[in-house]
């Protein structure tokens, strides 16, 4: 066989071009996109101006001491240290070109002065239209002349894991700093976050990146960076950024009302644990355990008792606790959903009235100190599933305040069974037999206690009816 001298070093050449441009085709434009939609993205400034001068104060000093007569005069001949303002960047995107910016509620929050900038140099001073702590999201409006760049808004439904992304923000207050990196995960929640299905991406996220976009490759801005996972206060490879999606709900909110109304159940609410799944005689581990229903809420209303699985809300699986409240709080106060559950072993759909969801410091309130107010003077909440799998029924007794409940020796703890010869069944069935219990005249009540039973009269007095 005859043999060719060809050189090989051509070919070898030639083998290295060609690998060299299919691994750069298989890297996306960063730089057409950075140039294209960073003119949308602004830094912001806020600052806080002191409330009041800080008081000398001096550390506690034992009055056996030998200098504690000297150090006391010497503290307090100090003057009085002026308290020093704070500042603090943060980072945003134009979504109209009127003036409207997304950022972080984080960022501007308790600010008294909130400056924009914009790429080309100029410092615009927002209003804070609205801000909403829950989903971490505010709603900023600069006054200008111009018609202002705006970002295009993606689909946040639509993003997949392992999809390429760009961040650009103001990380350490270095404007527009671009980071590339791909989607890690979706619909994380973190734990001081329950109205929030995140987007994780190992994009470099640092401080003053949040409220920053992130773009997918298509120029649509995907998520509003929000969070960092991090020991060292810096970044991590793990950072955490707001469906774009959920962003935009609030910013509606935001703009039409300054405040944003959510639905509310209820509940709290607990995972189901294989072994917790395994003693409901579940197959699995799925849905949102119900532990405590609150008085006088939707759920109460709807007939939910402790010890109930929610496997489904308005249609939509609840595969596990997390998902329940994301759901929820997207529901329009209101309005009458379908709720799956599973009781007993058994599922069933109640129909619920989804209410708002209150204030932060009434719903911490009703959580820590259920309200007290039937005409018994008591507190009872459904019992719990070991309790009905041992063949009780009726209602438990939390709390007894002064009233004829306490007068007829009913106690925490106790489980009420039959009222005016009426078996009891759940919460909302012994609240409607309450309100139509005549006055002045004893009625007899059947009590499980300590394994036994018995009957107390109880008797309302007449002005109470």
């Amino acid at each position: 066989m005859q043999r060719l001298n060809t050189p090989l070093w051509p070919v070898v050449v030639l083998g290295l071009l060609w690998g060299s441009l299919v691994r750069a085709a298989d890297y996306p434009d960063f730089v057409t996109l950075v140039e294209q939609y960073s003119p949308a993205v602004v830094s912001i400034q806020t600052k806080s101006e002191p409330k009041e001068r800080l008081g000398r104060g001096h550390p506690p000093i034992p009055e056996n001491s030998p200098f504690h007569d000297y150090f006391k005069r010497f503290f307090e001949q100090m003057p009085d240290l002026p308290a020093q303002p704070r500042s603090s960047v943060g980072s945003g995107f134009i979504i109209s070109p009127d003036g409207y910016i997304v950022t972080n509620a984080h960022v501007v929050e308790d600010m008294d002065s909130i400056v924009v900038g914009l790429p080309d140099r100029t410092e615009l001073t927002a209003q804070v239209i609205g801000k909403d702590r829950r989903s971490d999201i505010a709603l900023l409006k600069v006054k200008t002349d111009a018609s202002l760049p705006a970002v295009k808004l993606g689909d946040s439904g639509k993003v997949k894991v392992g999809q390429w992304v760009l961040a650009i923000g103001s990380p350490f207050g270095f404007e527009r700093t671009a980071t590339q990196g791909i989607i890690s995960a979706l619909g994380r929640n973190l734990p001081s976050d329950n109205y929030v299905p995140f987007i994780q991406t190992d994009a470099a996220v640092n401080p003053g990146n949040s409220g920053g976009p992130l773009f997918n490759l298509n120029g649509e801005v995907i998520g509003v960076n929000s969070q960092i996972y991090s020991r060292s206060g810096g970044y991590q490879g793990v950072s955490f950024a707001i469906p774009i999606d959920v962003a935009m709900e609030v910013v509606d909110q935001l703009k039409t009302g300054g405040k944003v109304a959510r639905g509310w159940l209820g509940v709290l609410i607990q995972e189901v644990t294989p072994e917790l799944a395994q003693s409901f005689g579940l197959d699995k581990p799925r849905g949102a355990l119900v532990g405590q229903v609150m008085a006088d809420g939707p759920a109460q209303a709807a007939g939910v008792k402790a010890g109930d699985i929610i496997v489904a809300f308005n249609s939509q699986p609840v595969r596990a606790s997390s998902d329940l409240p994301l759901i929820v709080g997207r529901t329009r106060p209101g309005t009458s959903v379908p709720l799956t559950v599973i009781r007993d072993g058994k599922e069933q759909t109640l129909s619920v009235q989804i209410e708002q969801l209150p204030e932060e410091t009434k719903l911490q309130q009703a959580i820590a100190e259920p309200p007290i107010h039937n005409r018994l003077g008591l507190m009872v909440t459904d019992l719990p599933a070991d309790k009905r799998k041992k063949g009780d029924q009726g209602v438990l007794v939390k709390d007894v305040d002064e009233g004829p409940a306490a007068s007829a020796g009913i106690r925490p703890g106790d489980i009420i069974a039959r009222v005016n010869n009426v078996d009891v069944s759940d919460v909302g069935q012994f609240t409607d037999l309450v309100k139509q219990l005549p006055a002045g005249r004893p009625i007899p009540v059947l009590i499980k206690r300590d394994n036994g039973a018995l009957f107390l009269a109880l008797t309302l007095p007449a002005e109470t009816q």
